[in-house]
């Protein structure tokens, strides 16, 4: 499958600009050049019904989350959905991925809570998951404040963020974070091993690098072995059996599109009712370009309509 038109552009447009790869400096000089490059890829932030910030209480301390209102949502019994933004952990913010945020508030009638989760390598794992638990628990113990059914809360979440969307769904089902309905995985990261052949095939040229992962990884890790625990690679987990109907977004040009699969087809072996949609032409991080890439609102939209109809399924 060759590469989409969109996605070839916004390569072009990365390789014109320059730049030094994250791993060849520091983390404040990923972080820097991030958070300048960002903006440039998002399209406009579409205005929702109401947002506000706050900040909750957390195992390690306060989390700061934004909260939008989608246009449309009711005032009470509101679907919602957690959404956890990418970066490998060790990047990203508030402001990086506002406009998926913006998109699915609106698209689907909800209330989308973001969470400003700590990051690595200062917060190693497993504070960013445990800040992630605090804010779906907020949403579940103060259900009537926000004005959202605790019966129609999904996770979702991008590459770092579908890794912790992941693990926060099977910690759900074992009862050691509040239920979830469903959980929306965009390409995300499902073996911290990093050995899948899309690494080989992918590790170079289509955005983001085998060794821009493993440097993310890295930071990400205490030591060795969290490599392979569950809570960081969900591919190795003993079941998936049990967890919430899941929706998983693989982009075909990915050095994680072979261990997303993976994860998908465990999912549908061990029982949990799935969607799987490959957009074969893409590169990781396309939902996050809504300013060059068109795909990046229709994949969204394609994960509301199903959003949709699995709330309503279990709101009945």
């Amino acid at each position: 499958m060759t590469l989409d038109p969109d996605a070839l552009r916004v390569l072009e447009i990365g390789r014109a600009a320059g730049g030094e790869p994250f791993e060849t400096g520091s983390v404040a000089a990923a972080r820097a050049a991030y958070n300048a490059s960002f903006p440039t890829q998002q399209g406009e932030h579409e205005p929702v019904a109401a947002t506000l910030r706050k900040e909750i209480d957390g195992p390690n301390g306060p989390v700061a989350i934004r909260i939008h209102r989608g246009i449309g949502a009711p005032r009470t019994g509101a679907r919602a959905v957690l959404y956890l933004h990418g970066g490998g952990w060790v990047i990203g913010n508030l402001a990086s991925h506002d406009e998926i945020c913006r998109w699915l508030a609106n698209l689907s009638n909800a209330v989308v809570v973001y969470p400003d989760y700590r990051l690595a390598p200062e917060h190693k794992f497993p504070a960013g998951l445990e800040d992630c638990t605090a804010a779906l628990r907020f949403m579940a113990e103060n259900a009537g404040a926000l004005g959202i059914d605790p019966a129609r809360i999904a996770v979702a979440g991008d590459s770092a963020g579908g890794n912790l969307a992941a693990v926060l769904a099977l910690l759900a089902r074992d009862g050691l974070a509040p239920p979830l309905a469903a959980q929306v995985l965009i390409y995300p990261n499902t073996d911290a091993r990093q050995t899948a052949d899309s690494y080989r095939r992918f590790g170079d040229s289509f955005g983001l690098t085998a060794a821009t992962m493993a440097w993310f990884r890295d930071h990400y890790v205490r030591t060795p072995d969290d490599i392979t625990d569950w809570r960081v690679s969900p591919l190795l987990a003993a079941s998936l059996a049990g967890a919430a109907p899941a929706f998983v977004v693989i982009a075909g040009h990915d050095i994680l599109a072979d261990e997303g699969t993976a994860y998908a087809e465990r999912l549908r072996i061990e029982g949990v009712p799935l969607v799987l949609r490959p957009w074969l032409g893409q590169i990781h991080g396309f939902v996050s370009m809504g300013r060059h890439i068109l795909a990046a609102r229709q994949a969204v939209n394609e994960a509301v309509v199903w959003l949709q109809l699995q709330t309503r399924l279990q709101a009945d």
